[in-house]
């Protein structure tokens, strides 16, 4: 399971603050922590902070790499930022990032592709267009054909495109679960090399228990072939439910992974 870790981001409290004092024990602590906890990728987002954003990202990034030989997800609503990090970031290490992300959406399109064809940069791809979020399997799926398809012509080798099918609060709409498992599973069997990716927390929106709802609907994700996540590491109980999910679905030989962590006491 490829798990990006989500806890540097600007929109925490903790983080913001840290990268306004320049505070670069907070950031490293949060890299380190989310590496050991099983993180594959470190998500770094400061958005919050317009005409700054990439001067801290930079920072934030400079961070991650003194912390953790873990690659970094990039992760900004600004092309030029993406860019210009992406350059950074690659002249700082040979640890090949992520881009979060791309859309259908005309504009994004237009600035992202560019950065990424011909590269072996990671990409998550969401499943939105022009007209918004999809809400059935239908657009999820026709959304994810449409870019898929465009990546690959711009020599984005499949196995690195991540596809986010996008998840929508179950408690706005009682089928927006099953429509994005059946979303997950119709895109890794038509597609095959591709892998899948999501924000997964959305489902529980307006419920209680958040934990728990997001664990059982994580283990079913899984279940349907979803490979990848933006989930906080340091939740031993989402990571937990990931590592017994996987092994359930046979991806794990001679359930090793699972052992290990019983081992290390992240099983319990």
């Amino acid at each position: 399971m490829i798990i990006v870790g989500e806890l540097i981001n600007a929109t925490r409290k903790v983080v913001k603050t840290a990268i306004e004092a320049i505070d670069s024990k907070v950031i490293q602590k949060l890299a380190s922590d989310q590496a050991d906890a099983g993180a594959t990728y470190i998500d770094a987002n400061a958005g919050v902070f317009p005409g700054k954003e990439t001067k801290y990202l930079k920072w934030v990034i400079d961070n991650i790499l003194k912390s953790t030989d873990l690659p970094v997800c990039i992760d900004s609503a600004s092309h030029k930022v993406i860019e210009d990090v992406v350059k950074y970031t690659q002249e700082k290490s040979d640890r090949i990032p992520m881009i979060n992300s791309i859309s259908l959406e005309k504009k994004r399109v237009e600035n992202i592709l560019p950065i990424i064809a011909g590269t072996d940069l990671k990409v998550i791809a969401l499943c939105m267009d022009e007209k918004g979020m999809p809400t059935t399997v239908e657009q999820r799926v026709t959304i994810a054909d449409k870019l898929i398809n465009k990546l690959v012509q711009n020599n984005v080798k499949i196995e690195n495109i991540y596809v986010d099918p996008l998840v929508q609060a179950l408690s706005t709409n009682i089928v927006f679960g099953t429509a994005f498992l059946t979303s997950v599973k119709n895109i890794m069997t038509q597609y095959k090399g591709v892998h899948t990716m999501c924000g997964l927390s959305n489902i529980s929106f307006g419920l209680p228990q958040r934990g728990f709802i997001n664990r059982n609907f994580m283990a079913m994700a899984i279940a349907n072939g979803l490979d990848g996540a933006i989930v906080n590491p340091l939740d031993k109980k989402m990571m937990a439910t990931i590592i017994a999910a996987e092994t359930l679905q046979g991806r794990d030989e001679y359930c090793m992974e699972y052992l290990k962590a019983f081992r290390a006491g992240k099983i319990s």
